[in-house]
This record gives structure tokens, C-alpha cells and sequence, in this order.
């Protein structure tokens, strides 16, 4: 009984830090500046949206924050490296949904585990996803999409960019009762390029690099994987309204410690990063780049981390995508 008492102990203590570490670091912390590793080049992805956040995240923690750039094994790099560091609160991690929830379903030997090695913070903002077609393509709702692929499965064909796009489009075949071969493009705008030439009927595209082909005729919006319309295409239905449910599908920035940092600076990150989200200024700079503040506690991020990790698990699986050795 002992034993499996000082197990559990050990377990907490790894997760949040013991309690007089907590209070002796919360006065103290931070008292130099922040390092938050980026999986991204500089310029591109959740690079861009921590470097929107950075000065006001200086601001309300009192230290300069400085973005590591670690670019390079779809995020593993930058993933292994916070979870090596020191539980202090001066290595953080920009996490993303590949990075935390995908890349465990897609990788049979994955350096880290996302709810053993790190403590969530909060989740940043999220990003919406439009379910698109070619213009030409004979299809104008989700609806004609499904008639379509079941007609036409030589047809029926997907396209995006790496694992992330790959497993959201075999959860809407799942959904949707089809299946369709996928093809894995480079970058965004390759995938859009492939959607516009007609070489792919399909793609699950960011709503901000799909603006320009939307708004010129290139590609045809079907429904948006949210809960909600978006501002900028309210003709655009949602996956639900579309008819397909259990569908919702969304990217997320997030800010993650090692795992054992005490849950004192944990919290006044969270709080920080709330703080930012809930201000006027962020909500207008984000809705330009078609984010959506969110500024969630850390215990509902690390809820939604397991619920992701256990959804794409079974998608890979039930889908028989190809493990990564």
C-alpha cells in the first residue's frame, strides 16, 4: 500500500510540481527571459501566430520572450527538445495538432509522449478548416460530394498537406461513407494549386491561404469544420448543418511546459495567455488572419490533447493509414 501511495505521489509530482516548489517559484518566477520553442521556420505556421502574442506575453510576465526556431521532423524536434528541459518555466513549447495529438497516431516510435512529458498551458487560438472543391467540379454541396465519390470512384481523389490533412480527410470519408485515394502535397499552396488545376476533386484547406482562390472562382467552399459560419463566408455551411456529424475538425496553437512544472508559473501562464485572448487588440489581430482567440485553462487543454490523441488513433487504425517506422 505504501508503494502504490508513493507511485501516485510520484505521478502527481511529475505533472504539476510539489506544492512548496509551486509557491516559492510563483514569487519568484520568471526573473529572466522565456524561451518558447517553435517546430516551424520562422514566418510560417504557429511561428507567426507566438510572434503575434510575444510582446504582449513580455508584457504581462515582466521578461522578454524569445522565439527558438527548431524546425524539422513534422515538429519531433522541437517536441523532444522542451521535453527534455528543465521543469522551470523558462522552456516552453508552441504546440500545435500534429505536433500533440496527430503525430502519436502516425508514428510508431514517437522521442515524447504528449500527456506524460508536458503540462499544457492554454490553448492560444484555433484555426478554422474549409472543405473545398475544384470550381469546375460537378459538385455544389457535400451532399453532391458523397453522390459523386460513390459514383465516380476513380474520381474521387483528396489532396493536402502531410498527416495532419491526411487523417481529417479520412475522418470525413469515415463520416461520410466514402473513400477516396489521397494525395500528399508539399505546402498549401501546392494542394491549392493541385485543387485549381483539377488534379485533385478535394481538400481540406486553412481558411486564410484559401482566401484569394475563393474569392476569384478558382474553388468552391462546401462547408466549414467548425461549430460555427464563419464572419468572412456566411454562406458557407458547417460540416453539421452539411449533414455529417461528429466531423468538427479545427487546428490549435498552444503553449506547453515540461512535464513536473510546478502548477504556480503553470497558472500564471495560463492566466496570461487568457488575458491576451479576452483583449480587444488580439481579437482584431487575429481576426485578420483568420484565427480565433481561445485563452483556455490548462486542465481543459490537456482534456482535449487525450480526446485528440484517442480520435486519431482510431482513425489511423480504422482507416489503415501507414504507420511512419
Amino acid at each position: 500500500m505504501i508503494v502504490v501511495r508513493f507511485a501516485a505521489l510520484l505521478i502527481v509530482a511529475q505533472l504539476f510540481g510539489s506544492p512548496a516548489l509551486s509557491q516559492d517559484d510563483a514569487q519568484n518566477y520568471p526573473n529572466r527571459p522565456i524561451h518558447i520553442v517553435v517546430g516551424n521556420a520562422a514566418g510560417g505556421g504557429i511561428d507567426t501566430i507566438i510572434r503575434l502574442i510575444q510582446p504582449m506575453l513580455a508584457e504581462r510576465l515582466g521578461q522578454p520572450i524569445i522565439v527558438d526556431n527548431r524546425p524539422g521532423g513534422s515538429n519531433i524536434v522541437a517536441a523532444q527538445a522542451v521535453a527534455k528541459s528543465a521543469p522551470d518555466g523558462y522552456t516552453l513549447l508552441a504546440g500545435s495538432v500534429g505536433m500533440l495529438t496527430i503525430n502519436p497516431a502516425v508514428f510508431a516510435k514517437l522521442p515524447y509522449d504528449p500527456l506524460r512529458d508536458f503540462a499544457p498551458i492554454s490553448i492560444i487560438c484555433s484555426y478554422p478548416v474549409l472543405l473545398m472543391v475544384n470550381a469546375d467540379a460537378p459538385v455544389k454541396s457535400v451532399a453532391d460530394l458523397i453522390a459523386y465519390s460513390k459514383a465516380n470512384p476513380d474520381k474521387a481523389n483528396a489532396g493536402g498537406t502531410g498527416s495532419v490533412y491526411q487523417v481529417a480527410t479520412k475522418l470525413f470519408e469515415m463520416r461520410a461513407g466514402i473513400k477516396s485515394q489521397f494525395i500528399s502535397y508539399r505546402s498549401h499552396n501546392d494542394s491549392l494549386i493541385g485543387l485549381m488545376r483539377g488534379d485533385i476533386l478535394t481538400a481540406i484547406v486553412d481558411a486564410a491561404p484559401a482566401a484569394g482562390p475563393l474569392k476569384d472562382g478558382r474553388v468552391r467552399a462546401l462547408a466549414v469544420l467548425a461549430s460555427q459560419r464563419l464572419p468572412k463566408y456566411p454562406d458557407v455551411p458547417t460540416i453539421l448543418e452539411a449533414g455529417i456529424k461528429d466531423m468538427e475538425f479545427e487546428l490549435w496553437a498552444g503553449l506547453l511546459a515540461p512535464a513536473g512544472t510546478p502548477y504556480a508559473i503553470v497558472r500564471k501562464g495560463q492566466n496570461a495567455v487568457v488575458e491576451i485572448a479576452k483583449s480587444d487588440d488580439m481579437r482584431r489581430k487575429m481576426s485578420e488572419l483568420e484565427l480565433m482567440p481561445v485563452g483556455s485553462t490548462a486542465a481543459d487543454y490537456r482534456r482535449r490533447i487525450a480526446r485528440e490523441v484517442a480520435l486519431w488513433a482510431d482513425v489511423v487504425k480504422t482507416r489503415g493509414i501507414e504507420i511512419q517506422r
